[in-house]
């Protein structure tokens, strides 16, 4: 997931950029405001929870003398990518399509440095009171059969606007380091079609690196908590 791309400020440029606006049919260009005015608000949606997982990370820092949280990653849906994404469900590409229909405009990712701090960092987000879960995708204890391994939240999260409060679906990915090591090189293969009956091979090798990966990452937390049983602290 990008940070650093401004979906709004691209959409923006887009319609801007029409040679003569007095040519883009009235109906069209309000579309395009409703859907600039929507991704404003899904990026204001993801600070609202990023602030809460960097809180979080802070008070776990000073209690527990680590931080659990490594890595925040986070990214709003490109203006295509909606679209595609609609027109592959077959739904109608317009505001009420986006808002009701897709999870994942919004997306956060959180790196982990251990299995156990997925589960805590979730538990500490969802029991919150202003956040309401909508559903739970738990890929750790029940992988994706290509072997993918990741703890899947959709929360909504009420955000305060200038003249309103809007609830707001965000998507929250947390996995551990060795887990988006591997769901990287996963994605890169799904668009590396012109390989053909490699990929193939590839996915197969893959899979059996998931199995090596989740392996690891339970010793290494064993090893932790032995160190944490002798006495021993884990400090950044």
């Amino acid at each position: 997931m990008k940070s650093n791309r401004n979906p709004n400020s691209e959409l923006q440029q887009s319609v801007v950029s029409v040679p003569d606006l007095a040519q883009v049919p009235e109906d069209l260009l309000n579309q395009a405001r409703e859907f600039q005015e929507a991704i404003m608000m899904y990026s204001c949606a993801i600070r609202e929870v990023k602030t809460k997982l960097e809180v979080l990370n802070d008070d776990l820092s000073v209690r527990n003398q680590r931080n659990p949280i490594e890595v925040i990653k986070s990214r709003v849906k490109r203006p295509v990518s909606i679209v595609e994404k609609l027109r592959r469900r077959q739904l109608p590409v317009n505001l009420d399509s986006l808002i009701n229909h897709l999870d994942d405009v919004a997306g956060i990712r959180v790196i982990c440095s251990f299995v156990d701090d997925i589960y805590a960092v979730a538990d500490m987000l969802v029991n919150q009171d202003d956040i309401r879960v909508l559903k739970v995708k738990d890929y750790i204890k029940n992988p994706k059969p290509n072997g993918y391994r990741s703890y899947h939240l959709i929360v909504e999260i009420p955000v305060f606007f200038s003249d309103r409060k809007k609830n707001m679906r965000v998507e929250v990915q947390i996995r551990t380091i060795a887990m988006d090591f591997w769901a990287s090189l996963d994605h890169l293969l799904k668009y590396k079609k012109e390989m053909g009956e490699e990929a193939t091979a590839i996915s197969e090798e893959l899979r059996k690196c998931a199995e090596v990966i989740a392996g690891t990452d339970e010793r290494m937390l064993e090893i932790r908590r032995s160190i944490e049983r002798h006495g021993g602290t884990i400090k950044d």
